[in-house]
């Protein structure tokens, strides 16, 4: 989040999974102006509503969290970690792609 936020001409697109953003402060987190996604165990809810509540400060115009559903906070269980996989991949595909286009 702080690279993001200080670095935007470096860091393009943001993924976070399992993070906790609200640690990097309101400040950061309001600065943060890259595409960012939240990406979190429907098995944590503690750390589900920090992201949440982190998102609704992320000033991106193109943000979202994204709960990959009976997972915990590691991402242990099978399978797990290949959606987030999955989801993370499109996210970078889709934002670099766009960002390619506009340079």
């Amino acid at each position: 989040m702080v690279a993001a936020s200080e670095r935007p001409n470096v860091v393009s697109v943001l993924v976070s999974r399992g993070g906790r953003p609200d640690l990097a402060g309101k400040s950061i987190l309001r600065s943060v102006k890259v595409p960012t996604l939240l990406l979190v165990g429907g098995n944590d809810p503690q750390v589900l509503e920090l992201n949440e509540n982190a998102l609704k400060e992320i000033s991106a115009e193109k943000k979202k969290l994204t709960v990959i559903p009976d997972a915990t906070h590691l991402f242990e269980e099978p399978g797990k970690l290949e959606q987030v996989a999955k989801v993370a991949s499109g996210w970078f595909r889709c934002y670099f792609l766009i960002k390619k286009h506009k340079s």
